[in-house]
């Protein structure tokens, strides 16, 4: 059975992955903001010998260390960071909203490296330890486009931050890997998005699944194809 650390768990994505990998009998972690979120709380009522539920803002560093504090001596086979967030209303190059655009890159940036740090310990105990953080093509230098800046630049930054982490972990083989979900059916991606919740998680576990050391550093569509940086 592997075990999975799961961040922002409680609805879109993180949601859909938590009952993938729940319904194939795999061990959650399943972290988010509200644990007691009624559709993860119903979820979770239904796998309890496979889901367990905690409280985790990525963005509050207090929790994050209380969450590692929680999981003392407990092995973790694969953290998924996948809490993130849009960014603010204003976050075009003319007009931006510096704090919005600075809260961005906390939660999207920051966070994910800061829960990867604190998990170490977990993951250096569990079997072929992979960290996987869900990015986006939107964070591409290759694309271009105008508007949402601080995501973009939120997700270009991560994935170079995973890039470095990756360096840094290879000798200790820890896997880590960037994926693009894809444009999902969420409250992010909207109703006129390609991809249902279950097709991109289909595919991000099948990325998961894959993961190698030797593949470590590597930026992936959720089908598996590899992306350009």
């Amino acid at each position: 059975m592997t075990t999975f650390l799961i961040t922002g768990a409680s609805r879109g994505i993180g949601l859909g992955l938590v009952e993938r990998l729940a319904a194939r009998g795999d061990r959650v972690l399943a972290c988010a903001r509200d644990p007691a979120a009624p559709d993860l709380a119903a979820l979770a009522a239904r796998h309890p010998e496979l889901i367990t539920t905690h409280r985790l803002d990525v963005g509050d560093q207090d929790s994050v260390a209380k969450l590692a504090g929680s999981l003392d001596g407990q092995a973790i086979d694969v953290l998924i960071n996948n809490a993130g967030v849009r960014g603010p209303d204003r976050q075009g190059a003319l007009d931006m909203d510096f704090d919005g655009f600075a809260q961005t890159l906390a939660i999207n940036t920051l966070a994910p490296l800061r829960v990867a740090q604190a998990l170490l310990p977990n993951l250096r105990r569990g079997e072929r330890p992979r960290i996987v953080t869900v990015s986006s093509i939107m964070g591409q230098l290759s694309g271009g486009g105008a508007g949402d800046v601080a995501y973009r630049t939120s997700k270009a930054a991560v994935n170079k931050v995973m890039q470095g982490l990756a360096a840094e972990l290879r000798p200790m083989g820890i896997a880590v890997a960037v994926v693009h979900p894809g444009w999902v059916k969420t409250d992010m991606g909207g109703k006129g998005a390609a991809l249902t919740v279950a097709q991109s998680t289909r595919g991000i576990v099948g990325v998961i699944d894959d993961l190698t050391i030797d593949k470590t550093g590597g930026f992936f569509n959720y089908d598996g194809k590899s992306l350009e940086w």
